[in-house]
């Protein structure tokens, strides 16, 4: 059978999964749960009738192999309790990856030992959009981080229910929080001007390997997810430090800037056993020569990755993004979008 694969049998005496993988064993089990009444999980059950399952005969493999939801937690933090719940939903459901948004502007959310100031200074912004107006801001402080030791934890946890973690460290762009902190890796020398770091600092590549190894320590997922979207590159075409680097690299425009940026990083997870995975935006300047895509602006970008021979995940906001209004925006509390599913 596939890897993933099993087969369910209910007999009117006899439930058996077949399956070739542990992990096909586990999804079985997840298919029997599911066949339970709805009473089993609540306080209603009372007699052992109840715990009956239709007699089927199933036989079930997923058809993709990355089945995954990605969490955002820079937003809207979420306490380590939510984390627990979130992966036993994805188990539910038979999904084999957990995508953890860990960084971004408004929080940086995983605890880095060489550079404490992230958590410490960086996971807390001075307040939060209230209204749907972009711009209405509640003035209260908000934030929150996870210790390396609850990231093993979890990491543990989800592999004992076949997920893998991938965690994504954005960059270069949504670094503002980053660059909050340490203003000598942006293009301006302050914080608050660029959410982009400046890819012609020499430290800011040491800052972003240092960042990974521990990264890396800590999530033992083949691929690394770098971000790499919505990069505003406005600093890049005056600033002496990338002028200069693009001039060395040969490189004719800011896109070009930051292909030379992926591509570096690429290398450096290619010579720890890892892989680069980034949004479409990587494909910009050109695409290092072992990234996969993640396809969120719809389609194409994902389409591109594969006739160029490397792998993509399609996940197109307009059929994927949960963060849009579910009805009537006037009914709603406050979204990514006021456009409805």
């Amino acid at each position: 059978m596939p890897k993933e694969g099993y087969k369910l049998s209910v007999t009117p005496t006899l439930i058996t999964v077949t399956a070739s993988q542990p992990n096909g064993f586990f999804y079985g089990v997840q298919t029997i749960y599911q066949l339970l009444p709805p009473a089993v999980y609540g306080k209603e059950l009372k007699k052992k009738a109840d715990w009956s399952v239709p007699a089927v005969e199933i036989e079930d493999a997923p058809r993709f192999v990355h089945r995954g939801l990605m969490l955002d937690v820079c937003r809207h933090y979420a306490p380590i309790e939510y984390i627990y719940k979130f992966i036993d939903l994805l188990a539910m459901n038979k999904m084999n990856v957990f995508h953890w948004h860990l960084t971004d502007d408004q929080g940086w959310r995983i605890e880095i030992k060489r550079y404490p100031e992230l958590t410490a200074v960086g996971s807390i912004r001075k307040a939060t959009v209230v209204r749907k107006e972009w711009g209405t801001y509640d003035g209260t402080p908000y934030g929150g981080f996870y210790t390396q030791d609850e990231i093993r934890d979890v990491v543990n946890y989800a592999a004992e229910r076949f997920i893998t973690v991938i965690p994504e460290i954005e960059m270069p762009g949504h670094s503002e929080e980053v660059l909050a902190v340490y203003p000598h890796l942006s293009c301006a020398g302050k914080p608050h001007v660029y959410d982009d770091f400046c890819i012609g600092n020499d430290a800011t590549f040491e800052f972003l390997e240092n960042v990974l190894e521990e990264v890396m320590e800590l999530f033992p997922s083949e691929y690394i997810h770098v971000g790499g979207d919505e990069a505003t590159k406005k600093g890049w075409p005056t600033c002496p430090k990338c002028r200069a680097r693009m001039q060395r690299e040969g490189l004719k425009d800011v896109d070009e800037l930051q292909s030379y940026l992926i591509h570096r990083i690429e290398r450096f997870l290619n010579a720890h056993g890892r892989r680069l995975l980034g949004w479409d935006e990587i494909l910009d300047g050109g695409l290092a020569p072992g990234a996969t895509v993640m396809s969120w602006r719809g389609t194409e970008g994902g389409l591109k990755a594969i006739r160029a021979g490397q792998q993509a995940v399609f996940v197109p906001g307009e059929f994927c993004y949960l963060d849009y209004t579910q009805d009537a925006p006037f009914t709603q509390p406050v979204s990514y979008t006021h456009l409805t599913l």
